[in-house]
């Protein structure tokens, strides 16, 4: 009798940590995680690691790829492309013991012509924790695959052409029923809507300028309507992401854009930089409909060149926007008013992962491997000072309790 009571009580004590732990537990499934503005709602994320401490494990990944990792319960998959094989490749590995369980050939192609910074493996896959997706380009044209958590390829499609001296990088993004790739290239730009059963394009969308640009887009519920929103194609605009109907668009300001874009809840503002040829760094509403030239819809404005980045992607926190540029500059604004606390603060040689949070902290991730936890406030406050010790170039990711960061030559898994 006693020891079946024992057994049920166990059961229960059991089931309350797997009920309590699911709770708070967050999936990371595409880029920037589970909101797609590099938030986490997670608790007890590790705040101090280095090559040996705190890291749970690390596995080598041949090959180069600057696409963020991504994990959905108990796995994690990345891509990453053997440049000798010519092999697009994805990777999925076990989350708890860090051993690869299967790797696929995507698409075997010629090496596109990318810029210095770029890889051939730079669009973070997403998963709906069913099938997870991948995207890369086949000389001329974009390939959309998808496979199940066994490893099968359930489908591939090619939704349109993409040329760019820059390479490419289009990180699909889930929504709904749907899978959305950005199309915005040196060519007739488009932005597409798959079914992601499918694979079936259910609309695509004209994009006007015909330029390049490597923006994610990220989708808010503003003004009881959802918009999806991306800067690039000398623009920044609004989309239904139902049927890729534009809602508003405001011209330029400038004509390339890599950066995705954040919203503020309490400031109730949009979060814009970039790019090329011109630095910008805009606070913008979001009630507009149609072509709002007209500057009632930008709060704020910023031209500085240090404090506007180009590639990283900044983030909102709390009352603040924070924001790291490609040189290492790393800035702190209000919210609301888009007063800088502190900014142009020289932290790192060189900086193109995007920017996360934790627990009120964000972490500033460098070329060097260096990470930098910094409490948003009124002065500059490093929280605590991390390196592994390689060269990053992905944005990290955060997951059930433990952060996974893709150096050049290694995926580690951080966490106490």
């Amino acid at each position: 009798m006693f020891p079946y009571i024992s057994h049920v009580r166990f059961s229960a004590t059991l089931s309350l940590v797997v009920i309590t732990s699911t709770l708070w537990a967050e999936n990371w499934p595409g880029w920037r995680g589970p909101r797609g503005d590099g938030t986490s709602l997670e608790k007890n994320i590790p705040s101090k690691w280095s090559a040996t401490e705190n890291i749970v494990w690390k596995i080598p990944i041949p090959g180069k790829g600057h696409a963020s990792p991504v994990i959905w319960e108990d796995r994690v998959f990345v891509v990453t492309c053997n440049e000798e094989k010519q092999a697009r490749l994805l990777f999925c590995i076990d989350r708890v013991r860090g051993k690869v369980i299967w790797k696929k050939l995507v698409v075997k192609s010629p090496l596109e012509r990318v810029h210095r910074l770029n890889s051939r493996a730079s669009s973070t896959p997403a998963t709906d924790g069913k099938l997870v997706y991948v995207s890369f380009l086949d000389v001329k044209e974009m390939v959309v695959a998808a496979f199940d958590f066994e490893g099968s390829r359930k489908w591939e499609v090619r939704p349109g052409v993409f040329s760019s001296v820059h390479g490419y990088c289009s990180s699909p993004v889930i929504w709904k029923d749907k899978l959305i790739v950005n199309g915005d290239h040196d060519g007739p730009s488009y932005i597409v809507g798959l079914e992601r059963r499918t694979g079936k394009t259910l609309w695509k969308t004209k994009r006007p300028n015909r330029t390049r640009s490597y923006c994610v887009p990220t989708i808010f519920n503003l003004n009881n309507r959802n918009q999806m929103i991306l800067s690039g194609d000398k623009s920044v605009a609004s989309y239904d992401p139902d049927t890729g109907k534009n809602i508003w668009y405001l011209n330029g300001p400038t004509d390339q854009f890599v950066a995705s874009i954040v919203h503020n809840k309490d400031a109730d503002l949009l979060f814009m930089t970039g790019g090329f040829p011109a630095h910008h760094i805009m606070g913008l509403k979001h009630d507009g409909n149609g072509i709002i030239d007209n500057q009632k819809k930008i709060q704020w404005h910023h031209r500085t060149p240090n404090w506007v980045s180009y590639v990283p992607s900044p983030i909102s926190e709390g009352n603040y926007f924070l924001i790291v540029n490609d040189r290492g500059f790393a800035s702190c604004f209000e919210a609301k008013s888009g007063k800088n606390t502190w900014a142009g603060e020289k932290l790192g040689r060189g900086a193109h992962a995007s920017l996360v949070s934790a627990e009120g902290l964000v972490y500033f991730t460098f070329d060097d491997g260096t990470t930098r936890l910094i409490r948003p406030g009124k002065v500059l406050d490093i929280v605590t000072e991390n390196s592994i010790g390689e060269k990053v170039f992905a944005s990290p990711a955060i997951s059930q309790g433990q952060i996974f960061i893709k150096g050049n030559r290694h995926l580690y898994c951080i966490g106490k």
